[in-house]
């Protein structure tokens, strides 16, 4: 087999693999911003594990609609046939980052998933994952005489639909600083430090974190209460957004939640109200009651969805 790569890119970093038969090995993670172009980064990757490549995948956060790519949280704009050129690649596909996530689904074993609350699957139902990072992404998938077929959208960008009185000032404060509220702007990095800020302001406390990732640090070590009730109301909305996306589409194989963000609180998503959010749907509880909802505990699923992809793709 000719050599082959595929990347994982988000709004904050890169990760790059080399695809073999046994599965992926040299994978190298970048900062997105430490390179002008997504192809410079990649020449990077090929660099540094000394290798040429005919052929790679790059699922990327951000709708691929035609050969102009241009990326919803970071800089990067490119055309899929110049940047195969550049790379001297005989063949590239460039897909939606959670399509990636999505065909890793069916290959993830059972300690690569940590499921939440009660369920069972259904192997042959539909699917859904979805996942807070830089962004919010989110894919459906059903099974097709031809194997899984994923349905791309855009679904982190709907609307933000308040459901408790806490939900409510979340919204209030953010409708006040922004033109929409979407979903995505509750459920990524930026969106817990909303949250924390409109339960800091509604509580009368001064703002004194600025990154997410001092939310979450402080939460969990006890320093800041309005960090922990930032980090439970996270997973209260996540649920209520799971439930959501169950309802859209008949998920009855699952509810997968991936994405850089969960994984850094597990033991607090198992605890918290997630899975009462999650069936909390009025007279359609009884629907969302029997699907099971798991955490992706894999921190390379994007990248094995990315291979799993190009070898359906070279194989067809």
């Amino acid at each position: 087999m000719s050599a082959r790569f595929v990347a994982d890119v988000g709004g904050t970093n890169i990760r790059v693999a080399t695809v073999t038969t046994d599965g992926l090995t040299n994978i190298r993670k970048y900062l997105c911003n430490d390179f002008a172009t997504i192809g410079l980064a990649l020449k990077q990757y090929f660099a540094d594990v000394n290798a040429s490549f005919s052929a790679g995948c790059i699922a990327i956060a951000c709708p691929v609609t035609g050969d102009q790519v241009a990326m919803t949280n970071h800089s990067w704009v490119f055309s899929q046939r110049a940047l195969t050129e550049e790379l001297q690649l005989e063949r590239l596909f460039v897909i939606n980052d959670f399509t990636a996530v999505a065909h890793s689904l069916p290959v993830l074993s059972g300690e690569q998933l940590v499921q939440i609350g009660n369920g069972t699957a259904n192997p042959k139902g539909n699917v859904v994952v979805f996942g807070a990072g830089t962004g919010l992404g989110v894919e459906h998938m059903q099974l097709s005489e031809r194997g899984w077929t994923t349905l791309d959208g855009e679904g982190g960008h709907v609307d933000f639909a308040p459901v408790d009185e806490t939900d409510l000032v979340i919204w209030r404060y953010l409708n006040n600083k922004l033109d929409r509220v979407s979903a995505e702007d509750v459920l990524s990095g930026r969106g817990l430090l909303h949250i924390y800020q409109a339960l800091a302001l509604e509580a009368g406390e001064p703002l004194n974190v600025t990154e997410p990732a001092q939310v979450t640090e402080k939460g969990l070590r006890g320093e800041c209460d309005i960090c922990l009730a930032a980090l439970q109301q996270f997973c209260r909305i996540m649920g209520s957004f799971a439930g959501n996306l169950a309802l859209n589409l008949a998920t009855t194989g699952g509810v997968f939640i991936g994405g850089g963000i969960a994984t850094r609180f597990t033991d607090l998503l198992m605890k918290s109200d997630f899975r009462v959010r999650f069936e909390a749907k009025g007279r359609m509880k009884h629907y969302v009651q029997p699907i099971p909802t798991y955490l992706i505990n894999e921190p390379d699923h994007g990248l094995l969805g990315a291979s799993a992809y190009l070898q359906q793709q070279i194989a067809s």
